[in-house]
């Protein structure tokens, strides 16, 4: 078999055995698909990503992003939402999204609103506290940049410099923006304690996609760095407890538990939040992008940024627009109305999403150096997430 083949890709769970996922345990998406592979019982080995790792993961897979996984067979997955939608197609029961297309549509939306949305909060509270900067700078020094020749000092200071430096300031975050970033952390605080004190996940009696895409922000980042950890402690315990729930479940041990039949009533707080904030957002990167622009400016909610285009979100946006244009019309009208009533419909559509040259074969999550990009595209670059050695 060719490595890396999609067309030949294998049809049931024995094709994962033997497994290696590369990532780092501090890391965003890293622990996202830790969690859903441990729901899953699927046993794998795992490698703590150090910079020579990080090299070999763009080489096999096209894309500078953390986590990976490496199958026995010898091909590559990267993407966390293609992965995990790709063993959902192997896994014969236990479906983490429903089958019912309203649902599955919306459990999209959520999971990208929390893999995406939550990224500049998440990365704000990291490096701009001292406290936190320096424990996690730390962290990567010893340990994803143990294969450099350099003093442990000098690569934490390189480390919390350049985060700083890209993923803070040239990310949008700055005096006048600061409070709104910080605000769109609270705000999912609260929303999430709401829903925790009526069932204990996001769409009922077992853990769904949803868990698993804000198990990305709410785990890894703000239940451990020190400064939200804190916030989550003592403003929502119940959040905080769901965060070991989840990383704690079995699939095993919920099989007679089932999840929601529609997208419930306590998820319009997050879609009205997309529609204020982050599908304007999305609109207004991928107008830039279209414009082969590299930065834009915006208004979200009434603040100013000054934003780098990300690619990976242009192709968020248009992998969400296909995915309803393919829903069954009352299944798109549903959509739709609950959409309208969020205010979201709207800015959803307002820009269709352009092609920006990524995976234009379609061959997600089996990408390789050569298919990541069309020819002359921005190989190894699709977004912030990848140069913060995160990924998706």
């Amino acid at each position: 078999m060719a490595q890396n083949d999609p067309v030949n890709a294998p049809d049931s769970l024995a094709s994962l055995n033997g497994m290696t996922v590369y990532g780092l345990d501090l890391s965003y998406f890293t622990g996202k698909l830790q969690a859903y592979l441990r729901y899953c019982e699927l046993p794998f080995r795992f490698v703590d990503m150090n910079t020579g790792d990080m090299r070999k993961v763009a080489q096999k897979t096209g894309m500078a992003q953390m986590p990976a996984i490496e199958l026995a067979d010898g091909r590559w997955l990267t993407d966390t939402t293609a992965i995990i939608d790709w063993i959902e197609g192997l896994r014969p029961r236990i479906e983490v999204t429903s089958k019912d297309p309203v649902l599955r549509f919306f459990s999209l939306l959520m999971e990208d609103y929390a893999d995406e949305w939550l990224w500049r909060p998440a990365l704000h509270y990291r490096w701009s506290f001292r406290s936190d900067a320096e424990h996690m700078g730390g962290r990567i020094a010893r340990e994803m940049m143990r294969d450099l020749p350099l003093p442990v000092w000098l690569r934490k200071a390189t480390i919390i410099r350049r985060q700083k430096t890209k993923y803070v300031r040239g990310d949008g975050v700055s005096p006048a923006t600061r409070a709104h970033v910080e605000s769109i952390y609270l705000r999912n605080l609260s929303d999430l304690e709401a829903i925790f004190h009526t069932r204990p996940f996001m769409m009922g009696n077992r853990p769904s996609l949803v868990d698993f895409a804000f198990m990305g922000p709410m785990f890894r980042h703000f239940s451990l760095d020190p400064t939200p950890a804190k916030i989550m402690r003592d403003q929502a315990p119940g959040v905080y407890e769901w965060v070991g729930r989840v990383w704690n479940a079995k699939a095993s041990e919920y099989g007679g538990n089932s999840l929601l039949d529609e997208a419930p009533q306590d998820w319009s707080p997050f879609l009205r939040d997309m529609g204020r904030g982050y599908l304007p957002y999305l609109a207004a990167n991928a107008l830039a992008a279209g414009q082969r622009r590299g930065q834009f400016n915006t208004q979200i909610e009434g603040v100013a940024y000054h934003l780098p285009v990300n690619l990976n979100r242009v192709h968020c946006l248009g992998r969400l627009q296909a995915a309803y244009m393919a829903l069954p019309p009352y299944a798109a009208k549903i959509v739709r109305l609950r959409l309208e009533r969020a205010e979201a419909w709207q800015p959803f559509w307002q820009v269709r999403a352009p092609k920006v040259g990524f995976d234009p074969g379609d061959n997600l999550p089996f990408l390789t150096a050569k298919t990541a990009w069309t020819r002359g595209g921005p190989r190894l670059r699709i977004g912030s997430a990848v140069h913060d050695g995160h990924g998706r």
